[in-house]
């Protein structure tokens, strides 16, 4: 097994740190990151330091157990779900932490991403299911999390965020964006009240795809019709359920169409 070396590894936490500070997945000093250095050493982030301004000396080198090696600072009291996924998965060498606005919203709502809308979604993210909820900085999340370790690639920790996990900080990282508009695009679905499932027979040959690249975790089943189809025909009908709009953009959409139908009629005189 390929360790991070220490400056790579340092370097690239407080890459990340920034990009989930601008993409708006933390506020102020929300979220935690960590990477594995060897076997049993990890190095994270420092308690109450937002992650858009880390300065590679406030990370902090703890073991397995959570003990601090090296560092000025104190590790986030969230540190403890990052040591179990080290902890059940000898291959995984980083972990993100992080509450995404959309998919924060699915956790608290108590609802798992677990259709098959998008085919990149399938492959590279999988079902993300909802994890019971537990008090941040007790073993409570870490011990719920852990029935779902091995089988996932990213969880939604009921009324808390969300957990992914890679075989390096950006892997992570990418993972939790994905995770992010994968939700945006499910809640936008929503509203319009049009989501169109893949079906099982599409789903199949996405996994098929997912085999050969060597991605593991649960994926979507999508739903029951004939394999041949790129959507189900229940989920096609779905495409004339009335949409969910505001009174403002039924009323510009009434001007458009009176817009059209005078048109018309000034045409044919």
């Amino acid at each position: 097994m390929k360790y991070y070396a220490v400056n790579k590894a340092t370097e690239e936490v407080c890459q990340v740190g920034r990009l989930l500070f601008d993409k708006g997945f933390v506020a102020a000093n929300d979220g935690n990151l960590s990477v594995r250095l060897s076997e049993d050493v990890i190095l994270t982030t420092p308690t109450g330091v937002s992650k858009g301004f880390l300065e590679p000396d406030m990370l902090v080198k703890v073991n397995l157990q959570g003990e601090v090696l090296e560092g000025k600072t104190e590790p986030s009291s969230e540190l403890k779900m990052h040591l179990r996924v080290y902890s059940e998965r000898q291959d995984v060498q980083a972990v993100v932490h992080a509450h995404p606005p959309i998919a924060t919203t699915y956790a608290i709502a108590g609802i798992p991403l677990d259709q098959a809308m998008m085919p990149e979604a399938v492959i590279t993210l999988g079902t993300v299911p909802v994890v019971e909820y537990g008090t941040p900085s007790t073993e409570e999340i870490p011990n719920a999390i852990a029935h779902y370790i091995h089988s996932y690639r990213a969880l939604l920790l009921e009324n808390h965020g969300a957990l992914t996990w890679g075989k390096d900080i950006f892997s992570a990282y990418y993972l939790m964006e994905t995770l992010e508009f994968a939700a945006q695009v499910n809640f936008n679905l929503k509203l319009l009240g049009r989501e169109r499932e893949l079906s099982k027979g599409r789903v199949q040959e996405l996994l098929t795809i997912k085999e050969k690249m060597g991605i593991k975790g649960e994926s979507p089943a999508g739903i029951s019709c004939g394999s041949g189809e790129s959507v189900c025909k229940s989920a096609a009908k779905q495409t004339g359920m009335p949409m969910s709009i505001t009174r403002s953009e039924l009323e510009t959409l009434a001007e458009l169409i009176t817009e059209k139908v005078l048109f018309k009629i000034r045409k044919e005189k």
